[in-house]
């Protein structure tokens, strides 16, 4: 991370908190925005005018490139505070690194690490009474860039606006959910951009979704575009198993590359357990829960963090998993994740960003 600030972040306060308008105890995610936002802009090929300013509104011309072209991106952190009201963000350097990974496959202009970071940290620093306390609960951040040239025309934009949004919320999934292994529809083909935190991939998921909604079903489990033959990830999270003694997640770049995900692997082989990553056919995920050699499945994310699967629907027949009570991988390796990001704990890997 950089020592040195070569952006100037001007800070605007808001005139007005809404912070004393939140119930704490009952937040529904993404419904409430806290009183300020980061907002840069990229124009004549350079970064300028970084700033904190009161959370609001864009103005935006009706031929901006972003909404005719697609070229939208972003991220998702979250904050937590400590029992001695310090302020962490998990690993966000992870976050910038992927975010920046993005803006490349998109030709977007890569944001430099003083405005990502220094800025989130400035935001922070100034909505720190936005991060709430209560057990379960964390702030919920979101950095995004879009293009902004107001010019029709299929090509890159010549200017962009980067922001980071935050928001105080509880649990995404308040409980183990169910999956439909999707056969139809395709979230991301090879050498296209499902490796990108991108707004695309998550526009085109949400018709198929409902049709899995309407059957019963939580969310979809994709598969790969050629055959439907390997498994991917859920709609809004990577995937993690626990088949016979290994923890394995499907891999490829037609899957993004969660922080969650990675930070769990990590915690895995650390362990001592067989860490993979590698394909995981629909075959060998059925066949195994049939036979007993699934004991574990979770989605894994930043919205999601660690949340149990129930059961699985494929081919017209649902598939149940263990008991969420049993599964010693997965309810370990949250119960450490929680106790880490709120400083309950030692940090020796140094995960957590201090604010």
């Amino acid at each position: 991370m950089s020592d040195t600030n070569t952006y100037s972040i001007r800070v605007e306060p808001t005139k007005e908190s809404r912070l004393s308008q939140v119930d704490f105890n009952n937040l529904k995610f993404g419904a409430i925005m806290s009183d300020h936002m980061l907002v840069a802009t990229y124009d004549d090929g350079a970064w300028q005018d970084v700033a904190v300013v009161p959370y609001g509104n864009f103005t935006v011309n009706p031929s901006t490139s972003a909404l005719h072209y697609g070229q939208a991106i972003f991220e998702g952190i979250k904050g937590y505070k400590f029992a001695d009201d310090t302020i962490s963000i998990f690993r966000p350097e992870k976050n910038w690194e992927r975010f920046n990974t993005s803006a490349k496959r998109l030709q977007m202009p890569e944001v430099p690490e003083e405005i990502f970071l220094d800025g989130l940290k400035t935001l922070l620093d100034v909505d720190r009474n936005w991060v709430p306390s209560q057990e379960g609960t964390s702030l919920y951040i979101r950095p995004f860039m879009f293009a902004t040239e107001a010019a029709l025309g299929v090509h890159p934009s010549k200017s962009y606006t980067f922001a980071i949004i935050t928001c105080p919320v509880g649990a995404y999934y308040s409980k183990p959910i169910s999956l439909k292994v999707e056969t139809h529809y395709t979230r991301a083909a090879e050498g296209g951009v499902g490796f990108s935190k991108n707004a695309g991939n998550y526009a085109l998921s949400l018709y198929p979704t409902q049709l899995a909604n309407d059957e019963g079903y939580d969310q979809i489990m994709w598969t790969d575009a050629k055959e439907h033959k390997y498994i991917e990830e859920a709609g809004t999270a990577n995937l993690i198993f626990r088949i016979g003694d290994s923890i394995i997640t499907p891999h490829g770049d037609t899957i993004l590359h969660g922080v969650t995900r990675r930070t769990i692997m990590e915690l895995a082989e650390k362990w001592g357990y067989k860490a993979e990553q590698r394909k995981v056919s629909v075959e060998e995920l059925i066949d195994g829960i049939k036979h007993g050699r699934v004991s574990e499945a979770f989605a894994a994310g930043t919205a999601a963090t660690v949340t149990h699967i129930s059961r699985i629907g494929y081919d017209g027949q649902d598939y149940e998993l263990p008991p969420v009570e049993g599964r010693d991988f997965s309810n370990k390796v949250l119960a450490y994740l929680n106790q880490l990001r709120y400083g309950k704990i030692a940090d020796p890997f140094g995960w957590n960003f201090i604010i």
